[in-house]
């Protein structure tokens, strides 16, 4: 309880991740600083900060339990199921149409497939790997690797697209309606370039969605191309223009680097890597 607490800095979300009600955590905590004869936190307002003492203990009792679960997944079977999480829009776009080639390959491995927006606790929520859509940046005990840009395009329907003037770039789209999902890529534009605009911008929480509703004539979407390459074969989507800005950001493989060797784990990470590849080998001859 006192690790959770300290990760999180607030009693509440340790109990949310112990599946424990705050009124027992909190209880636990103060009977450990009783026992030890220190105090490990500050209680303040908007949560917990720890002390000194509480930075010390903390840092030993994490390190003591980082040990424990090495030990343990060393002495422990490899596990045939392999749990990755994705986001929804990911999900349906890129992974499942083509799942079906790695489950050929490998038989005797089971794939699992969590869809959520949410943060991946890998401990607590039993993830071994995760994919995920944003600019990479390291985190501790997480090992982090690039596996494509996002290539983001502006794109419409067909229908949509004969009304519009000539459109070089982003900033040309402005004048129309605007698709954007829960990443808000076209408030990060504006934002980014200290631009407005009076047209209207419909929201969407998924990708999946705001791709629809381009595809539908609504208006003019700006996602990232690999989850939209099907409507574009379909011809239910035309590209417009690319967003050139450097460092869009991009998609990423994401997992913990304190885990044991998994061969089965492995094999989906290459797997992952040469669809990648393909898929971009395939963009570049068009």
């Amino acid at each position: 309880m006192f690790d959770a607490a300290a990760r999180h800095q607030n009693f509440r979300l340790a109990a949310l991740e112990l599946n424990l009600t705050q009124g027992a955590v909190a209880q636990q905590v103060r009977k450990l600083e009783a026992d030890l004869g220190v105090q490990l936190f500050q209680r303040q307002a908007r949560g917990l900060k720890l002390t000194d003492h509480g930075n010390t203990y903390h840092l030993a009792i994490h390190r003591a339990l980082n040990i424990i679960d090495q030990a343990t997944q060393l002495i422990q079977p490899e596990e045939a199921t392999i749990t990755i999480s994705i986001t929804p829009s990911f999900a349906s776009k890129w992974l499942v149409p083509r799942l079906s080639n790695f489950l050929q390959q490998y038989p005797n491995i089971n794939v699992q497939t969590i869809a959520t927006e949410k943060l991946t606790n890998f401990q607590s929520d039993n993830i071994d790997l995760a994919i995920r859509q944003g600019r990479l940046t390291a985190v501790k005990g997480l090992h982090t690797q690039a596996l494509s840009p996002l290539n983001l395009r502006a794109v419409c329907s067909p229908h949509f697209a004969k009304d519009l003037q000539a459109i070089n770039r982003l900033e040309d789209c402005l004048s129309y309606p605007l698709i954007q999902d829960s990443h808000k890529l076209w408030d990060t534009f504006l934002s980014e370039n200290e631009l407005t605009t009076q047209s209207k911008i419909a929201q969407f929480n998924q990708t999946t969605l705001a791709i629809d509703a381009a595809a539908n004539g609504q208006g003019i979407a700006l996602a990232p191309q690999i989850l939209f390459n099907n409507e574009l074969a379909q011809g239910r989507l035309i590209e417009l223009c690319p967003d050139t800005r450097d460092n869009q950001g991009g998609y990423y493989l994401v997992y913990p680097d304190h885990h044991k060797n998994s061969p089965n784990r492995d094999a989906l990470i290459n797997w992952i890597f040469s669809e990648f590849q393909i898929n971009e080998s395939s963009r570049l001859l068009e």
